[in-house]
């Protein structure tokens, strides 16, 4: 089995922030695949299903976003699952907005979310990387990961989270490149990058 983890900061004043994608993709994943109900365990809410014939778990840490680690660990240690079968979804100023990428490891950029996550089990899991912009100064990111995402950027938003929770099955499967290349061509397909560089704001193809 696997562990599908989506990163973001619990309760109402958080729910459209930049930093709560990781959340709206494992919702979708879990409304479009008739995951089990949400129900509360691990310090944080769970659902569970199936993907491709692959048993997944959805969580949803609820520790906050600087915590989410034990979160991690606390499932992790009770399905007795290593870090390769764990995916973390979490949002990336470094990436343009709508982009998306994978890999396993490397360094966390600032994430306090991947730093609390690495600390309890290690920094080998797998990163479903999606992208939010940078707002272009180092003082003004907490306010952008933290602010709600504009009217203009809910298009893609919406777009980018059905199309990865579509392709859920590729993760699931450890087809990560295979992943990555189906949200791309579906994003762009859906006219929403420009010049291949990065989101238009909220235009679609007519």
């Amino acid at each position: 089995m696997r562990l599908f983890v989506g990163l973001g900061n619990p309760g109402a004043k958080y729910q459209g922030n930049r930093h709560n994608i990781g959340f709206m993709v494992i919702d979708e994943i879990a409304r479009r695949h008739g995951f089990s109900p949400w129900r509360r365990r691990f310090q944080g809410e769970t659902a569970d299903g199936v993907l491709d014939g692959e048993r997944i778990t959805l969580l949803k840490p609820l520790t906050y976003m600087n915590e989410s680690g034990r979160a991690v660990q606390d499932a992790a240690s009770f399905y007795k699952i290593g870090q390769n079968e764990i995916a973390v979804f979490h949002d990336e100023i470094e990436l343009p907005p709508a982009k998306v990428r994978v890999k396993v490891g490397g360094g966390i950029a600032g994430h306090n979310g991947l730093r609390s996550i690495s600390a309890h089990i290690g920094n080998e899991y797998l990163r479903v990387r999606l992208g939010v912009g940078h707002p272009g100064a180092k003082e003004l990111v907490h306010n952008h990961v933290l602010g709600d995402f504009a009217k203009s950027e809910r298009p893609w938003v919406e777009a980018l989270c059905e199309i990865a929770a579509d392709n859920a099955s590729l993760i699931a499967k450890g087809k990560d490149a295979s992943f990555a290349n189906k949200v791309h061509l579906a994003m762009q397909a859906k006219g929403f990058y420009d010049n291949d560089k990065q989101a238009k704001g909220g235009e679609r193809d007519k």
